[in-house]
């Protein structure tokens, strides 16, 4: 499985195009720029399809004509950008699959063509769907938007096995969350590091909280020694880049660049069934 970040940066990215801010400056003069997190999956599947990422996909050289489905995490502007499901009517009428939250499915409906070739599905917490050869399970975030529920992480698994975590946004998971992914060894996991040095509270997790929930994940056998663990959802609140990777290294991770592309490849391990562990 191949997943290629198309953005990395958090709702204003980074830089945040009206800040001066020590850590803004330093990203333009060492053109490192993050647009807003999303990612594309085999050229097949595309996590969080925000306004920006149709035009990212393009700058970095991807192209989104094979893209069958979308995942939305939830309805925050930076992740949900339905307007590119009339763009893509106007030049690919092939089926597409939008899978999310009730909220953000209700909310796509407006932005289908008259004759729309798209099918749009509702999920729930915990529920598991098999689609384009994908194992896709939504597992709970802890982030909202209007209500509690409305917002999830999700759990693949590609074809030939390969598991990656996707878990942009969350606030700080309660211990009893690990108890749905206990043995899952994932290829990739993404997951969010937006509030950097500072204790913001909420609905995402600062440096701290980022490694705490590394430990958990390890603890519980979600992430072992060949799990690669990149940090997304990155904004000037993490300061320089030297020092955001500094202490990413001390959890064994890495930070997340728009256009990185990494793989989780056919492992020795079995192809093991989900649902076990993954019940509503």
């Amino acid at each position: 499985m191949r997943v290629c970040l198309l953005g990395s940066g958090a709702a204003d990215g980074w830089p945040n195009a009206f800040c001066a801010c020590p850590a803004c400056q330093s990203a333009r003069r060492d053109r490192v720029l993050r647009g807003q997190t999303s990612a594309l999956i085999d050229d097949v599947m595309i996590v969080d399809c925000g306004p920006q990422a149709p035009f990212q996909a393009t700058r970095l050289g991807e192209s989104l004509t094979g893209v069958r489905v979308l995942l939305y995490t939830h309805a925050h502007s930076d992740h949900f950008g339905p307007e590119a499901l009339l763009y893509r009517s106007w030049a690919d009428p092939k089926p597409l699959q939008v899978l999310g939250p009730p909220s953000v499915i209700q909310a796509c409906e407006p932005w289908l063509a008259p004759t729309s070739s798209v099918e749009l599905v509702e999920m729930h917490t915990g529920q598991t769907v098999e689609l384009a050869g994908y194992e896709v399970t939504a597992l709970p975030a802890a982030h909202r938007v209007f209500e509690a529920g409305d917002s999830f992480l999700f759990d693949i698994t590609g074809p030939d096995g390969a598991r990656i975590l996707w878990a942009s946004d969350t606030g700080p998971l309660p211990s009893t969350w690990f108890a749905q992914i206990t043995g899952a060894h994932y290829d990739l996991v993404f997951l969010e590091h937006t509030f950097g040095e500072y204790d913001l509270g909420g609905n995402h997790l600062n440096a701290d909280e980022f490694a705490h929930t590394v430990t958990e994940l390890r603890a519980c056998s979600a992430v072992d020694d060949r799990t690669q663990v990149i940090a997304v959802h990155l904004g000037h609140h993490n300061g320089n880049e030297r020092l955001l990777r500094e202490r990413l290294a001390l959890s064994g991770a890495h930070a997340g660049t728009d256009g990185l592309s990494v793989f989780a490849g056919v492992s020795s391990r079995s192809k093991r069934s989900r649902k076990s562990t993954l019940e509503s």
